[in-house]
């Protein structure tokens, strides 16, 4: 379902219950409702580590959709992904309760509070939690709701005392234009969702729409051609500060070190400081670049700056680490398009110098696999020595006809290394069966294969063994 822009919030909420709250979005919001003394119920089909910490927070959480979850329920709130199908939705139509959308709801949490909105096609879950650890570490109680758990929190998302709160704004379908930032920090700009917006255009017009929200500052990479048109739309508005490693940029990054912890220069009005991070990556050095831009315009001095997003220790499945076995690193990556997966390799690549990148891809969507199979191939045959496929992950698409993972396979340069394995115990098995000391394993995608990582290294354990 798609949500209505624009609409006036309810008066009151109420008792709240989340439909799908063990989505990445959802959660965050849930937990922050509880935190404020609210009574939160939720629902989610299966079992997992964010819904154990949801009831962790005193949020009851239902496995499987039933209508009598919403009983004695005053607001119900709804993702993109739930279907006007959906059994607890249709109860909550029957019974005249308050529906609305989850971008509504984090709305409502934002009444009277600073906000921080981080959007762009990529980085941006890495980037807001960047932003919200480095205000913690600066001293400001600002709150936070992302859309992937804080590695140094153990969760996505905190409410503040502090007026600045930190969101990631989704432009996933549009939602973001309703959020209304003091700043807005665009990482990037890129066909995604295509499903949902048909064309180019249409991605230009609700980043522009979004950026034209914003009420102080909008903070811009001067390095991605998508941004830099958007700077050129933008152009006489509100003050626009870029950043990257464009010398012509306001705050440029230099002498980038990529790993195995990143290390650069970053270089404002004149004055340089260098920064190193807790993580390995040249886009991660980027994205701190960009939010050492935003904390200059919320006063900070470039040097406590650099020095607040020193710490940061990533969020999980943006390249996370799970353990090395037998001198096999083992990672996890939630990215799923081929900007995303070129990104993750090129990080792979710094991690594991000398070795090789053995890479368990499961494709996210059937609509991205028909766009952008020839796209994914490249990244893969470009930057993984070894990749296994796994079957398309169709989250809330239905199938498309003719739409498997074998139009990503008939894409592949002749001579790639890879093989196609939908079976989740071969597929570990033909990974560990590969992986030598000093190679690095890499699971990639935003839907559930981060499941299959315990299965990883339970296969890793008893090869080690015989």
């Amino acid at each position: 379902m798609k949500p209505e822009l624009n609409r006036a919030l309810p008066s009151t909420i109420g008792a709240i219950h989340f439909i799908g709250v063990g989505g990445s979005g959802m959660s965050g919001i849930a937990r922050v409702f509880a935190q404020r003394g609210y009574r939160v119920t939720g629902s989610d089909r299966f079992d997992s580590e964010v819904v154990e910490s949801l009831r962790t927070s005193g949020i009851k959480v239902f496995l499987g959709h039933e209508a009598s979850h919403v009983a004695g329920v005053d607001t119900v709130v709804f993702s993109s992904a739930v279907r006007e199908s959906n059994p607890e939705y249709l109860a909550a139509l029957e019974l005249g309760l308050t529906i609305i959308h989850r971008s509504e709801a984090l709305r409502w949490l934002l009444e009277g509070k600073k906000v921080l909105a981080v959007a762009g096609s990529h980085g941006k879950t890495t980037t807001t939690a960047m932003l919200a650890t480095a205000l913690v570490a600066a001293g400001i109680d600002a709150g936070c709701v992302n859309g992937g758990v804080i590695s140094q929190w153990g969760v996505s998302s905190r409410d503040g005392l502090d007026d600045l709160f930190v969101i990631e704004a989704d432009e996933s379908d549009r939602s973001f234009v309703g959020y209304a930032p003091v700043h807005a920090l665009i990482t990037n700009i890129a066909p995604d969702h295509l499903d949902f917006y048909g064309t180019m255009d249409a991605i230009f017009d609700a980043f522009e729409a979004f950026a034209r929200t914003a009420t102080e500052s909008i903070v811009l990479c001067a390095d991605d051609q998508g941004t830099r048109e958007l700077c050129s739309r933008l152009s006489g508005s509100l003050p626009i500060l870029t950043y990257g490693v464009d010398p012509e940029a306001d705050v440029v990054m230099s002498e980038v070190v990529a790993g195995p912890t990143a290390r650069f220069v970053v270089t404002h009005r004149g004055e340089s400081v260098p920064v190193e991070l807790s993580v390995a990556g040249r886009l991660p050095a980027l994205n701190a670049t960009g939010v050492i831009a935003l904390l200059t315009q919320l006063g900070l001095s470039l040097g406590d700056a650099a020095t607040a997003v020193a710490d940061f220790q990533g969020a999980d499945r943006r390249f996370q680490h799970h353990g090395t076995l037998s001198g096999v690193q083992f990672f996890d990556d939630h990215a799923h398009h081929p900007t995303e997966v070129a990104a993750a390799l090129e990080t792979a690549r710094a991690v594991v110098g000398s070795g090789r990148i053995i890479t368990m891809f499961q494709p996210h969507l059937f609509s991205r696999t028909k766009y952008m199979a020839a796209e994914l191939a490249a990244a893969f045959a470009a930057g993984s020595d070894h990749t296994i496929f796994l079957d398309i992950f169709g989250s809330r698409e239905d199938p498309i006809e003719g739409v498997t993972t074998q139009l990503i396979l008939d894409q592949l340069p002749v001579g790639t290394s890879y093989d196609f394995e939908p079976d989740w115990d071969k597929a570990c098995e033909l990974a560990v069966s590969r992986a030598q000391p000093g190679d690095v394993v890499l699971t990639m995608s935003t839907g559930d294969l981060y499941q299959i990582v315990p299965r990883l290294l339970r296969a890793k354990s008893r090869v080690d063994a015989a």
